[in-house]
């Protein structure tokens, strides 16, 4: 039998998955990111991971996929965009391949979580499919025909980092008003500290707008509008055939009301054809979709 490896490096956590000859899991394990303790202790977690996995099977054989916030700059050889910052200008593919002693296919994480969608989850019998995470950052994948549509410059799908508001809130990657910065966990957190001077995480501002609070309605008010606007832009770009959300924020129930109706309104068109439907593998289909990508 031939396995496939997915490993997903994510901010908090690394996962690994194994599947069988028919893709299906086998063995999924998670291991802690552990970012703060710097570059070289998450490359030590990654391997942690794969070494674990290689175990299982025994060393059999295996094609290994991994999913990576941010992309390979095809200038420059590092990694680029990233959320998790000590990566960038620094990681390369080259680097990781030598650290495991493997042969790796790597992709945008939310390329992974497109693929995964497209193939085994929401999106499947779909000829083209936007795959959109909305977490802690926001990203989004275009899978065609089952396969990643990656763009020249391997940023397709980047609908994250749109400029809506010129004069928005600054973005991690230098512009203003990204989309990232209004409909994001860590956008919407920072403006409801910014606007009240006290922290609280994206679950208990959605409990509070549904409660009434002026401040969270009038935050999520905003949040849906946003979000309306930004992915209207994308379906006048690229009318996919379904949209599928994903991340942590795909789990508000709002998001398929109010959100697509507010979509309804900034979308190019007489109506709204589109499907915008929630995920059916949940927070597996980026280390999933990882798996699927195996050389």
């Amino acid at each position: 039998m031939s396995y496939r490896i997915g490993i997903d490096l994510g901010g908090t956590k690394i996962e690994g998955v194994i599947l069988d000859d028919q893709s299906q899991p086998i063995i999924r394990e998670r291991f802690p990111t552990e970012q703060e303790k710097g570059y070289d202790h998450i490359l030590h977690q990654i391997k942690k991971v794969y070494d674990y996995l290689l175990k299982q099977i025994k060393q059999a054989s295996h094609t290994v996929g991994m999913g990576t916030p941010g992309a390979f700059s095809q200038k420059t050889k590092f990694l680029k965009n990233s959320n998790t910052v000590c990566l960038n200008g620094r990681l390369t593919q080259q680097e990781l391949e030598k650290k495991l002693g493997c042969r790796l296919r790597i992709e945008n994480d939310a390329n992974c979580f497109a693929l995964a969608e497209a193939l085994q989850g929401a999106g499947r019998g779909y000829h083209l499919v936007f795959g959109v995470i909305m977490g802690t950052g926001c990203g989004g994948g275009i899978v065609h025909e089952g396969k990643i549509i990656t763009g020249l410059q391997h940023i397709a799908g980047e609908w994250g980092h749109m400029s809506i508001n010129p004069q928005g809130p600054l973005c991690y990657c230098g512009q203003k008003g990204c989309v990232e910065t209004y409909i994001s966990g860590g956008g919407v957190e920072k403006q409801f500290a910014q606007a009240v001077g006290q922290k609280k995480d994206f679950n208990t501002i959605l409990r509070l707008f549904r409660q009434g609070d002026p401040t969270a309605v009038n935050l999520l008010d905003s949040f849906f509008e946003y979000f309306g606007r930004a992915l209207a832009n994308v379906i006048n770009v690229l009318d996919p055939d379904v949209i599928v959300l994903g991340g942590g924020l795909s789990h508000v129930d709002e998001l398929y009301q109010r959100g697509i109706g507010s979509v309804k309104k900034f979308v190019f068109n007489d109506e709204l054809k589109t499907p915008i439907i929630k995920n059916r593998l949940g927070d597996s289909a980026g280390v999933l979709g990882a798996a699927l990508l195996g050389v």
